[in-house]
């Protein structure tokens, strides 16, 4: 599996994706590759080539619960600039140049402050960061309910 954390730590509660990447990598789990950047672009099509699961993870903005949790198809993007792509755009990408179809999901993490540039989560955040890290731990040990937790959302 390869995880990819994204977002940008200098804008606070964006910073998410990478910060759960963090602490992901950090507990060394075996079979996850852990990844982190401030976007998504081109690049991430080959790295996610030989994965046979994805995870992409962000920060949420004026979500009603601390995270959510859904499956991801590939989808084509018209703007396949060096700039942010969806992941169901990378997906379209690894598929189109790698002939990769990994499974894939989108786990994304409520915040609240997204509007100074400085470093730091809010409280909020930490604590959906929390409720997010043991929900992924979770699904990890669970493989059963690995496929039918698309559309999750937790309150």
């Amino acid at each position: 599996m390869h995880l990819i954390g994204y977002g940008n730590p200098g804008r606070c509660d964006d910073g998410l994706g990478q910060a759960f990447a963090t602490r992901i990598a950090a507990r060394n789990l075996p079979g996850i590759e852990v990844s982190t950047d401030y976007q998504l672009s081109v690049d991430h099509a080959l790295m996610i080539a030989e994965a046979e699961q994805v995870v992409f993870v962000d920060a949420l903005m004026h979500a009603d619960a601390p995270f959510s949790f859904s499956s991801v198809q590939p989808v084509p993007s018209h703007d396949l600039s060096s700039h942010s792509l969806s992941p169901a755009a990378v997906l379209a990408l690894a598929a189109t140049l790698f002939d990769a179809r990994p499974r894939a999901h989108v786990l994304g993490i409520s915040g609240q402050d997204f509007g100074e540039v400085r470093e730091g989560l809010s409280v909020l955040a930490e604590d959906n960061l929390r409720l997010a890290e043991a929900f992924f731990l979770e699904w990890l040990r669970n493989p059963q309910v690995q496929e039918n937790m698309s559309g999750y959302a937790h309150a």
